[in-house]
This record gives structure tokens, C-alpha cells and sequence, in this order.
């Protein structure tokens, strides 16, 4: 199985990187996984929506030539379907014993996702109507795929 997850900007903080990197690690005994990330559009504070549209609409550009025709695309976001952490795991299961052997996982950018990478999502998920830093929700999407692993292969971890 192949699972990408693919965000908006970079993370600069040393402390998320080396989580990510040790999930990313964790992750390798189960499936190949890959991280990519598209440039964020400059965005100031005092953007009108309508150009706040704009940079979402040239970053979610930039992601659906990322995301491969054969991939199971799930977007990350708040008006998405919450799930615990053993229906995420019976979800990533179902989706490889029916042939769908390529999930990536979308983050938007810091003012979310633009109509077109939503309407290119075969599931919307969310895992809170809370709003987190995408660096932080980077971290915690990497722990729940590794935990979703854990849990299908019966190792202890989750609780």
C-alpha cells in the first residue's frame, strides 16, 4: 500500500519535522509512505475574500497535479466526516482489499481548501470541528495513520 500525504507549505519548527520524520519511519514497516508538499500563495491579513478565493484556488492547483488519477483521495476537512481511530483503521483496510492500494491524504493551506481539490475528493474527513496550526494537524494526521496500522496488523499500541 501506498499512502502520500500531501500539504500546503513547509514546516519550519525542528520538533514537528522530527515527529513526522519518526512517524514517517514507523510507517515504512507497513506501507510506503511519502510526504509532498506544494509552495503556499503569499496571503496578508487583510486580503478580501475574493483574493483569499484566489490563493485558495492556485494552491489547490498546484495540489490536484499532485494527486494521481488512481489515488483514493481524502481531503482533510471541518465539514468532512469524523471517524475514530479503529474506523479510520477499518477504512484504510476496506479501501486496499478493494483494490484501492493508493490513499493520499490532502492538507490545505492555512485558508483551507479550494472547491476544486473538494470536489476531487472521494471522502472528506474531519477529525475535529476544532481549527489546529496544519503543522501541529500534520503531525497528528501521520500518529493516526500509524495507529490505524497498528491497530489492522493487532500490534499493541492503541488504546
Amino acid at each position: 500500500m501506498k499512502i502520500t500525504v500531501l500539504s500546503v507549505g513547509k514546516i519550519k519548527e525542528k520538533f514537528f519535522i522530527d515527529a513526522i520524520n519518526e512517524y514517517k519511519k514507523r510507517l515504512s514497516k507497513f506501507c510506503t509512505i511519502i510526504e509532498e508538499i506544494v509552495q503556499d500563495e503569499r496571503a496578508d491579513e487583510n486580503f478580501s475574500d475574493k483574493e483569499i478565493e484566489q490563493v485558495k484556488f492556485l494552491e489547490g492547483q498546484k495540489i490536484l497535479k499532485k494527486i494521481k488519477d488512481s489515488s483514493f483521495a481524502i481531503v482533510l476537512c471541518i465539514e468532512g466526516n469524523q471517524l475514530s481511530s479503529t474506523e479510520l483503521a477499518d477504512k484504510i483496510s476496506n479501501l486496499a482489499l478493494n483494490g484501492s492500494s493508493d490513499i493520499c491524504f490532502v492538507i490545505g493551506g492555512s485558508n483551507g481548501l479550494s472547491d476544486e481539490v473538494i470536489k476531487r475528493a472521494d471522502m472528506k474527513l474531519s477529525f475535529s470541528k476544532m481549527t489546529f496550526p496544519h503543522q501541529l494537524f500534520k503531525v497528528i494526521l501521520f500518529e493516526q495513520i500509524y495507529r490505524a496500522f497498528k491497530i489492522n496488523a493487532n500490534e499493541s499500541y492503541h488504546k
